[in-house]
């Protein structure tokens, strides 16, 4: 395998004369295994069938070779994938800054926004940053997230109880499973 390939960590199939190992445990065209042949008997099988010998388990001991079309073999893997990436979603962390003398409105609707948030499957962050002299009365802010908290309890469940970090009290919810 050429260098770059090892440096950027992709890992290529061998095919046909790219395999160098002595003998190879071999499988033909239908799955049945033929057993533990010498390199060249491998690769004349392939020829015969006018198919390409491909490297499927390079870990194995020896390793396991298969008799296939190489290309229809490269397009359904990259087939699968798409497949795989089309399904895995990321989960990304929203965040919602509250204050210590919040209004009851514009905690409503800091509540729809962190609703609409969790019911899309993302994680959230409910931060409250003091200001000046609102850090001697620490107590008043965890109560505001705590408050909050009560409101989306219906739609996130608390991952991090409110903490106090610094000068901000900080909690972690994520959406409740249906």
């Amino acid at each position: 395998m050429s260098a770059f390939f090892l440096e950027a960590g992709i890992k290529k199939t061998e095919i046909n004369e790219e395999i160098r190992d002595r003998e190879v445990r071999l499988i033909n065209v239908d799955g049945r295994q033929i057993g533990i042949v010498s390199i060249q008997e491998a690769l004349e099988a392939a020829d015969e069938a006018k198919l390409d010998l491909v490297k499927i388990a390079p870990q194995a001991r020896p390793p396991v070779c298969k008799i296939m079309d190489y290309g229809k073999y490269k397009y359904e893997q990259s087939k699968m994938e798409k497949e795989a990436r089309k399904k895995q979603r990321i989960i990304q962390v929203k965040e919602i800054r509250l204050s210590v003398n919040i209004d009851g409105g514009d905690m409503e609707t800091k509540a729809k926004h962190a609703i609409r948030f969790l019911e899309a499957g993302d994680r959230l962050k409910v931060s409250l940053r003091f200001r000046g002299r609102q850090l001697s009365r620490k107590e008043l802010g965890v109560e505001v997230v705590e408050r909050f908290a009560e409101m989306i309890k219906e739609y996130g469940e608390l991952d991090k109880r409110p903490s106090i970090e610094g000068r901000s009290v900080v909690a972690f919810f994520t959406p409740v499973k249906k």
